[in-house]
């Protein structure tokens, strides 16, 4: 195993994380106006995200690398696949036992990764043509960076204390470049959590072209 992957995510119960309170709806909506049936949550986590989305009538399948996360979503939701995949891993892995989907979604995974170009590849080969990626990250631009500069954010914002945390900073104008160069158009951009310009998350919605 490489010592750039980190196995364990320090998921504890089956509770959504507070990231999910405002993501969840947003990306409900989004997926409300695609012509959508089968979504992949790509970095599933404890399967909150999921446990929403099959409750809202998508048949959802869950791909998650913590092992003890995928365990506790097995629990918490046994109507739903979950496989102990991650975005390094093969993703025909998975597709021997599921079928293309029309969406992938991961929300608040990329920042995580070390090489996170392998997170739309994966994304890319599970899709089915013209499928849709809907993938969230904390937002950052000026205004927000500048109030954290002011307000001596920073060291909180930037911890390198987390093991397994925080690595890779967005913008909007980086990670639609990350998507373009492997095989999407962005066509959505939204901001969630907080007022304009000062939100916590942004969501990017692209196209597999």
């Amino acid at each position: 195993m490489s010592e750039n992957v980190v196995a364990d995510f320090g998921w504890s119960t089956g509770e959504g994380p507070e990231s999910c309170g405002y993501l969840a709806p947003c990306v409900l909506e989004i997926l409300r106006g695609l012509p959508v049936g089968r979504v992949l949550d790509l970095g599933a986590g404890n399967g909150a995200l999921c446990g929403e989305l099959a409750n809202a009538g998508y048949k959802v399948v869950g791909v998650e690398y913590d092992l003890h996360g995928v365990r506790l979503a097995k629990q918490a939701h046994p109507g739903i696949p979950f496989y102990n995949f991650g975005v390094q891993d093969d993703p025909s892995q998975l597709l021997e036992q599921e079928r293309k989907f029309d969406a992938v979604v991961s929300t608040e995974v990329i920042e995580h990764l070390f090489s996170p170009h392998l997170l739309p590849a994966y994304a890319e080969r599970c899709l089915n043509t013209g499928g849709y990626l809907i993938i969230s990250t904390p937002y950052h631009g000026y205004l927000k960076n500048l109030a954290l500069a002011l307000f001596n954010k920073w060291d909180a914002h930037h911890t390198t204390l987390w093991h397994g945390g925080h690595i890779k900073f967005w913008s909007s104008k980086t990670l639609a470049a990350l998507l373009s160069v492997n095989g999407f158009k962005v066509i959505q951009f939204h901001g969630v959590g907080r007022m304009r310009y000062l939100w916590k998350s942004m969501v990017l919605v692209a196209r597999k072209v």
